[in-house]
């Protein structure tokens, strides 16, 4: 009986690690886009956001851009980025559509993915939370999502949950 036992316990512990090192490679594998295929749908990075990431990101970013930032836990953030994706779907110049994850990097930030159709990049933040919040905003009550639309000639919007369609009008006018 016992090598009964033993041997289910090697048997489910070898497809529990064969089927966890599938996932770690359909995550990092690259392959070359198919055509017409977006960046955006195959997008399997996750960068760093700190203190120093919004100033640049504002400065030297994509205009227009989004920022939907987010936590693993946050149950209306899916949504929210739905709202961003269909204003930008018939758009040929697509605006980068970014999430931010606050509280998990790497492949448990890349398990949101999923949630985020449309995504052009994800980060996860890197360093004091509450620092790099306050760089983005220093109003920010730390509630998710919080959405940062940032128009064509640099403006910004700011919303806690989905942004209006006035807003999204106002984010996607051109320059």
């Amino acid at each position: 009986m016992t090598s009964v036992f033993k041997n289910t316990a090697v048997a489910i512990f070898s497809a529990a690690l064969s089927l966890s090192a599938s996932v770690v490679w359909a995550q990092t594998h690259q392959h070359a886009h198919p055509q017409g295929q977006s960046k955006a749908s195959t997008q399997r990075t996750v960068l760093p956001f700190d203190e120093k990431t919004w100033a640049h990101a504002l400065h030297h970013g994509s205009r227009p851009a989004a920022y939907l930032f987010t936590t693993s836990y946050c149950s209306t953030c899916p949504a929210a980025f739905a709202v961003l994706h269909k204003a930008v779907q018939q758009r040929k110049d697509k605006p980068e559509l970014n999430a931010v994850m606050m509280d998990v990097a790497g492949p448990q930030a890349l398990r949101h993915a999923a949630h985020f159709k449309g995504m052009t990049q994800m980060y996860a933040f890197d360093g004091f939370e509450p620092a790099i919040r306050q760089a983005v905003d220093p109003a920010w009550p730390n509630v998710t999502p919080y959405v940062v639309l940032v128009d064509a000639k640099g403006q910004t919007q700011r919303v806690i949950g989905p942004p209006t369609p006035v807003m999204l009008k106002r984010w996607l006018a051109p320059a």
